[in-house]
């Protein structure tokens, strides 16, 4: 683990103001890791694309607004101070009427966009 990480693990993380410095909806950013596990904050507003994670389950709670996951039975509204946890495999897609700002727990390496791929596959392990 890089010294950087190291000095992020070490100290609290303030989520909401982490939140605020992240310009670009969609694009999640680390805040801290444990194990092999990454805590992102991410910013969204408007509808992602449907997609899937065959090896892991995805952990979103909501620090702000409200957060809509649509799933292949219905959808699932999660909000401010929520968890939901969408199970490894399910077809999915995350939604914010208005902006919301999550925290998202998951594996190390996945991507945002499953193995759906496109424009709005962010970087992975970006800190912030």
């Amino acid at each position: 683990m890089s010294e950087t990480r190291h000095q992020h693990a070490s100290l609290p993380v303030n989520l909401a103001q982490k939140a605020s410095l992240i310009e670009q909806q969609w694009s999640p950013r680390v805040v801290a890791e444990m194990n092999d596990y990454q805590i992102k904050v991410v910013r969204i507003e408007g509808e992602f694309i449907w997609h899937s994670h065959p090896e892991t389950d995805e952990a979103f709670l909501v620090l702000e607004g409200i957060l809509r996951i649509d799933l292949p039975e219905g959808c699932v509204h999660v909000n401010a101070g929520e968890l939901y946890v969408v199970p490894r495999g399910v077809e999915h897609r995350t939604a914010a009427q208005g902006e919301a700002k999550l925290m998202m727990i998951e594996p190390r390496g996945i991507l945002n966009t499953g193995h759906e791929g496109g424009e709005k596959t962010a970087q992975n392990d970006v800190w912030i």
